[in-house]
């Protein structure tokens, strides 16, 4: 089972001590406590936590500040923090996203239950995160795919370039994954017209028309 590292930061001794003792009942956690924003920041490149749990209102440094800060060092710019405080209003909960915070666990929380909290939204994390590689991916498939666009203009326009099929494959089914349907769909439609011209079904111009619907897609993500 894999552990992941919290980091938890608040002022109140009192809150620091349940947190500990609701995470530390799932082995799936170790926990770094932290009094404060300062001395969270200068802990938390060294613990290089996966969560890091912060209270919104500290006497040295609130959270958004303590966060703004974490962004400004490489080491800890990507680190995600999840805000904990009394029951925010829905304008709050933007105004700490639009500041880069993964999300808020209001207060109070059931102990026995918060535990699962956390891991959820840890799984929240990493799936949000993972979309975000496979973004990056996207911008990458989408030079290549523009390349092969370009030998369908060349002289050898009527074949089919070699890997154009295996990488429109690819990109149908990972998109697919991670909810680019749209993607997903002009690639799947791209290879069906590149599995019906190499059966001497095809039109003319279909797989360039395709090949051009899907990179408009791509663009547009």
């Amino acid at each position: 089972m894999r552990s992941y590292r919290i980091l938890h930061v608040d002022d109140d001794s009192l809150m620091r001590d349940v947190v500990e003792i609701s995470l530390g009942l799932d082995p799936a956690f170790a926990l770094m406590s932290c009094a404060g924003g300062a001395e969270a920041l200068a802990a938390a490149p060294g613990w290089a936590p996966d969560l890091i749990l912060c209270d919104v209102m500290m006497p040295d440094m609130d959270g958004p500040a303590m966060l703004a800060h974490l962004r400004e060092n490489p080491q800890t710019a990507k680190h995600p923090v999840i805000f904990m405080t009394a029951t925010p209003a829905p304008n709050e909960i933007e105004r700490f996203r639009s500041l880069g915070a993964a999300g808020v666990i209001a207060k109070p929380f059931d102990p026995k239950t918060f535990p699962d909290t956390v891991r959820e939204r840890l799984r929240t994390i990493q799936l949000a995160s993972a979309n975000y590689d496979f973004a990056e991916r996207l911008r990458a498939d989408a030079a290549v795919l523009a390349a092969f666009r370009d030998k369908l203009d060349g002289a050898e326009a009527s074949l089919v370039p070699d890997g154009l099929q295996a990488c429109v494959h690819k990109l149908a089914g990972a998109a697919g994954v991670f909810n680019f349907k749209a993607v997903s769909r002009s690639a799947s439609a791209l290879e069906e017209a590149i599995v019906a011209q190499r059966a001497g079904r095809g039109t003319p111009g279909t797989i360039a028309a395709n090949l051009d619907v899907l990179l408009e897609c791509m663009q547009r993500e």
